[in-house]
């Protein structure tokens, strides 16, 4: 599939899964990605930490939008700020200026069960319908709590049936079930635990919540070596014979269980993702592992090229 034609399936790509798989990675190498595509992105960070500021190399993302990289934008969305920014959007601004002064804030922005996603989610959509950018990215909470957050809409309609909550939550709701507008984009790592719990998720999030799912993202796949790992440290010594480098033999034998290792590993996550795609019948887009302590904007560069090869291959 075309790398633009990918990005403009959905104005709106939420990207989750279980904390720990990289999917505020996978946002990162998504949003770049795009913007090879001649898209601009707008990315909104609604966990509050600074992991997605700090793999660009910028500083810590806030409610305002920043430039991460060129075509990248970003911000930062707290319930509290939403509400603010709700208000003042209404011709309410001396009301949010008493909550502030008052310091009841954070109490109204949480004072109704799911009225923190609503706000949040509600700031997705107008950032929507601004056409702020071709593409919004929203880096979302770990996977327990993305089902929440993308049901918080139709529990609150249910629970309210008029003013404005019931609006904005219908407004919300329209936008989630409309996979012209919104889609889901699940990543997860080829191991067992993450993969099971990304399952659940997508059957919860595609039969409750009614949101269209996009391709499954495999964070950190080893790559298979280029050759067998040979049976012996002997044959590496050969080798070394032939350059200008001496290994001696427990290098060699160093570099034999090495080899083994990340064969035994390729092995294992291959089979994991035959799992996955017999239990869950969706594409699957795979990320390389990166051998680095840290991902920063070369990484994500590299990241985004691996991606963009593999939505192409769709």
């Amino acid at each position: 599939m075309e790398l633009r034609r990918f990005c403009s399936q959905s104005r709106v790509v939420i990207v989750a899964g279980k904390g720990g798989v990289g999917k505020t990675t996978v946002t990162a190498a998504l949003a770049v990605a795009a913007t090879r595509a001649g898209l601009s992105v707008m990315i909104a960070e609604v966990e509050g930490t600074a992991a997605l500021a700090a793999t660009f190399g910028a500083d810590p993302l806030v409610y305002e939008a920043s430039e991460l990289a060129p075509g990248v934008h970003a911000r930062s969305l707290a319930p509290d700020a939403a509400l603010i920014d709700y208000l003042e959007s209404h011709g309410m601004r001396r009301i949010s200026k008493r909550l502030v002064a008052s310091g009841a804030l954070d109490v109204v922005a949480t004072a109704v069960p799911g009225m923190p996603d609503i706000l949040v989610l509600g700031k997705v959509k107008s950032l929507e319908q601004e056409r702020v950018a071709d593409l919004v990215i929203v880096d979302a909470p770990a996977a327990g709590h993305a089902i929440t957050f993308l049901l918080a809409a139709q529990g609150l309609l249910d629970a309210i049936k008029v003013g404005p909550i019931h609006k904005q939550a219908s407004e919300v709701a329209s936008l989630l079930g409309d996979p012209a507008r919104c889609q889901v984009l699940l990543v997860t790592l080829p191991e067992e635990t993450p993969e099971r719990e990304l399952v659940e998720t997508a059957f919860a999030i595609e039969d409750r919540a009614g949101v269209a799912l996009g391709p499954v993202v495999v964070n950190a796949c080893v790559d298979a070596l280029p050759c067998p790992v040979p049976d012996r440290g002997d044959a590496l010594i050969a080798a070394a014979a032939q350059t200008d480098h001496f290994l001696s033999a427990r290098e060699a034998d160093d570099l034999v269980r090495a080899a083994r290792f990340r064969d035994d590993r390729h092995a294992m996550q291959q089979e994991q993702i035959d799992i996955l795609r017999s239990r869950l019948p969706l594409p699957q887009l795979q990320l390389p592992f990166l051998f680095t302590a840290s991902v920063g904007p070369a990484e994500v560069e590299l990241l985004a090229t691996q991606l963009a090869a593999g939505i192409e291959a769709l």
